[in-house]
């Protein structure tokens, strides 16, 4: 029977007012946040929605104005000096430009927080050899930043942030600065320390892409207030916002589906171009074959992409039918009985 996992980090009522010259600026309004225990949570917005000073007030560099922030049982929105500091050996922090030090080896970058810790010279090399193990830098040892590619950067970082085996981590944009393929192997990494360690991370990025491929949950934030939060797949599934319909539409329609669409509009004027959604096991569906099968239509597949979340599947299938118009009416009604989701993009 699987562990009811507890409660780790509570936001509850947080305002965050800077003063500016046209007067203060909420730049966290009211947010109220749950994270559990062993959860990969995510938050998303664009630049100066006000991600960036909620994370930063979750280990105690930035304090509320008004609210209380409590992790692992420490409420870091209060305390100050030593029981801060101790705080944050249990709240590491990995960064968007990885904030390693150029003088110092991998060894030494991930050995220093062990250093400052106080942590005996046998334990820290032991330690040590451990995280570069776990983080895939072995033959790396004796390398220096500069000599490192982004990607090794950053497994150096998450190698140093676990020095000292923190309950959270979090994660600052901290794959802005990679390509594509790199981004995947660093989020590829979180997932197998989340689930080898239960390591609870809450990550802010602007890129759906990275709270499709890794968050349990995902709250939404824009102009200081979160506006939407919800398990990933229930996000996907039925967007509330127009702001979260615009990150799910980042990855569940590629750009030039609007172009593919409008030309096969103009090339297939008969019929209907529809959106399937299949959430889950409707993924997995042969659909499109039943369709075939039992209906006298012409199917034709114009865009389609399939994504996975760690809640289960996501796809969205941009379809052309084409037949007499009763028999595309059944068919749309078939489509419906099956549990995907079906919107009717344009009539001929």
């Amino acid at each position: 029977m699987e562990r009811v996992k507890n409660q780790l980090i509570s936001v509850k009522n947080v305002i965050k007012t800077y003063a500016s010259r046209k007067g203060e600026v909420n730049a966290v309004n009211d947010v109220n946040l749950e994270i559990k225990e062993g959860e990969i949570f995510g938050v998303i917005g664009y630049s100066g929605a006000g991600k960036s000073t909620l994370i930063r007030m979750l280990n105690g560099l930035e304090i509320p104005t008004n609210g209380s922030i409590v992790v692992a049982g420490r409420e870091v929105s209060r305390i100050k000096g030593r029981e801060l500091r101790k705080a944050r050996q249990e709240i590491s922090m990995i960064f968007q430009h990885f904030n390693l030090l150029w003088s110092r080896t991998v060894v030494d970058n991930i050995a220093f927080p062990l250093e400052i810790a106080g942590v005996p010279r046998q334990e820290r090399e032991k330690r040590v050899k451990e995280l570069i193990a776990l983080v895939g830098l072995s033959g790396r040892e004796d390398a220096y930043p500069s000599q490192l590619s982004g990607g090794q950067k950053q497994r150096v970082g998450i190698a140093r942030a676990l020095a000292n085996n923190p309950k959270v981590l979090l994660c600052d944009e901290a794959t802005s600065a990679l390509d594509p393929q790199t981004t995947d192997s660093i989020l590829e990494l979180l997932v197998d320390i989340n689930k080898r360690l239960g390591l609870t991370i809450v990550l802010i990025t602007h890129e759906m892409h990275v709270i499709r491929k890794i968050c349990h949950r995902v709250a939404v934030m824009e102009s200081g207030r979160i506006v939407e939060t919800g398990p990933v797949l229930h996000v996907f599934k039925n967007p509330q916002e127009q702001i979260t319909r615009r990150f799910v539409q980042q990855v569940t329609e590629p750009e030039e589906t609007k172009e593919t669409i409008e030309h096969l509009l103009s090339r297939y004027p008969r019929g209907k171009v529809i959106q399937l959604t299949f959430v889950g096991e409707g993924a997995e569906q042969p659909l499109i074959t039943d369709l075939i099968r039992q209906f006298s239509l012409t199917v034709n597949i114009l865009q389609g992409k399939i994504s996975q979340t760690q809640n289960g599947s996501y796809g969205t299938l941009f379809v052309h039918l084409d037949g007499e118009e009763a028999e595309v009416e059944r068919a749309v009604q078939f489509i419906s009985s099956q549990e995907v989701g079906v919107e009717v993009i344009s009539n001929g």
